[in-house]
């Protein structure tokens, strides 16, 4: 059968006779599909791929079988392709996961494609992220046990998932998590965590380093009425540095982490301070992984710890955390990042000067991330870090917001932030970007159904590509359907062919569990963001539209 026509045939037969049948009366479903048509456009220039329709689409389905046992089966289909920019290996029609489950009392264990996390995740993570083409969930084993309300231990082994094949290599793991809030006797909760992952790359054997990279963790997580703090630290075994995509016999370092978090909010009043340090710390289930553009094989999580905003001109410099070890000239050396981020809260009350009456929300953001300071030896591969010395600065970003209610209708935001970027580290090409971004956000509630949302944007820097303005307008008709139109124009480039207007337009319509999007515009090329991962997209026109639903 042609392959085009495999997904919509099984999303029938779900549809009308799994639907109706009483046998898996249990089976709940959801689906979800992306599609685009890309166009030529004298400005983004000509669509040179196959296929300019596109399509992506997820079909999950989740049933008790027996008592304790329950399964979950997704199907995929990239048809007649994936989206632009997705990885060559979403491709076709085929099923992505399928899980059984046993789930008693104390005891889980899955059977199939699973999703794991221990701690942070700075030594495991698999998790999946469809806008960024991310899911690296983990075929095997994965066991639960939960001792008593005190102790829990998770075990696991298996390969990872890359689009519809799995990585060749295996990874192993084993976390324990002990509560011993009883030791301080009061309403504290108080957490020890153990960890260790084991990764075998079977494609890249040598007799310079061990086939099997360990990494051991350890963590504290306490927590109290108004104040948390955390720590985790991180060991990484020797393992090879991959230099301009080989992986070196001879360049072997040892990795490490640390992540310290604490905070409190009491009375109006939030404090938020995150300290991180990395050192190659970038773990792929193949080696040769390193540094592919899709995110596939990842087997750990080390997002960017920058305030994640919501807003196109405040994310068109992003940071991308650098845990890697990177030599590509005797100028451009490093062997990960350290740095730390800072967030202040504020609301002040209602009926004072300040706040009005209905009070104001003040927000303060700080970040600064750097290399690790040391010596770094390009000719013969070597290098020796200060544990905390900050070198050359990646990234440094200072932001304030005042969010206010003026009216029962009417509220606005106002965002100032000042960003340094340097893209010569950061994306290893040329140039540092010092900017100033004003954001304006004003809601004009119309009625209970009704409200009108204005957004204007200015960025403004002598660097790179010089200035950017960006507007958006949207107008919710009701709770169920919204229209919007927005434009980002970067009006001082000096290269006159690259003042680009990046519209769009389009709307959405909700009905209970159902979604249904439509956008026609253009996508500006650079990296695309979510939770600080991100991924590279190329510039597009074209119409695309989208549908979340649930049959049953």
């Amino acid at each position: 059968m042609n392959k085009k026509y495999t997904f919509y045939l099984m999303l029938f037969f779900f549809n009308s006779s799994i639907l109706h049948s009483q046998i898996l009366k249990n089976l709940t479903s959801s689906y979800e599909s992306y599609s685009a048509y890309y166009l030529d456009d004298s400005k983004t220039g000509d669509f040179t791929y196959e296929d300019r329709f596109r399509s992506n689409n997820y079909l999950n389905l989740k049933s008790s079988i027996v008592n304790n046992w329950n399964f979950e089966l997704q199907i995929e289909s990239y048809l007649p392709t994936a989206l632009l920019n997705y990885s060559p290996n979403f491709k076709d029609t085929g099923i992505s996961t399928f899980k059984i489950q046993y789930n008693k009392k104390d005891l889980n264990i899955s059977l199939g494609n699973f999703y794991e996390q221990f701690g942070s995740g700075m030594i495991l993570r698999s998790w999946e992220d469809r806008s960024l083409g991310i899911n690296n969930s983990i075929r095997g084993l994965n066991a639960k046990y939960r001792i008593n309300d005190k102790i829990n231990f998770t075990t696991l082994i298996g390969n990872q998932k890359k689009g519809f094949k799995y990585s060749k290599g295996y990874i192993v793991g084993f976390d324990s998590e002990f509560d011993l809030s009883k030791i301080l006797k009061n309403n504290s909760t108080f957490l020890l965590g153990i960890s260790y992952v084991g990764r075998n790359d079977q494609k890249t054997k040598s007799d310079f380093y061990d086939e099997m990279t360990n990494l051991y963790s350890a963590r504290i997580d306490y927590s109290s009425s108004y104040f948390y703090s955390n720590i985790e630290l991180v060991n990484k075994s020797k393992n090879p540095i991959v230099i301009f995509g080989s992986v070196s016999d001879t360049f072997i370092k040892e990795g490490s982490a640390i992540l310290f978090n604490s905070g409190f909010f009491k009375d109006g009043l939030g404090l938020d301070f995150t300290f991180r340090r990395l050192e190659n710390m970038s773990l792929f289930s193949e080696k040769e992984a390193y540094g592919n553009l899709y995110n596939e094989s990842i087997v750990n999580y080390l997002p960017a710890i920058t305030k994640q905003h919501d807003y196109s001109l405040t994310n068109l410099y992003v940071y991308a955390a650098q845990p890697n070890v990177s030599f590509q000239s005797n100028s451009l050396t490093k062997a990960g990042e350290i740095g730390i981020q800072t967030d202040l809260y504020y609301f002040i009350e209602q009926e004072t000067f300040l706040g009005g009456k209905y009070g104001t929300n003040l927000a303060i953001n700080a970040s600064i991330w750097n290399n690790l300071d040391g010596t770094y030896d390009f000719s013969n591969q070597n290098y020796e870090t200060d544990l905390f010395g900050f070198g050359e600065k990646y990234f440094s970003e200072i932001s304030f917001e005042i969010r206010k209610k003026w009216s029962p209708k009417f509220d606005n935001i106002l965002l100032y932030v000042n960003q340094y970027y340097n893209k010569r580290l950061v994306e290893e090409t040329t140039s540092e970007v010092k900017s100033n971004i004003f954001v304006l956000e004003n809601t004009y509630k119309i009625n209970d159904n009704k409200s009108l949302r204005l957004e204007l944007q200015h960025l403004s820097t002598k660097d790179d590509t010089k200035n950017w303005s960006a507007f958006g307008l949207e107008y919710n008709l009701s709770s169920a359907v919204s229209l919007y139109v927005t434009d980002l124009y970067n009006y001082q480039n000096p290269v006159k062919e690259k003042k680009i207007h990046y519209y769009n337009f389009g709307g959405s319509y909700s009905k209970g569990i159902n979604r249904y999007t439509v956008n026609y515009g253009r996508q500006r090329g650079g990296l695309v963001c979510t939770g600080g991962i991100c991924r590279y997209v190329p510039e597009s026109t074209g119409l695309s539209f989208s549908i979340t639903t649930s049959f049953f």
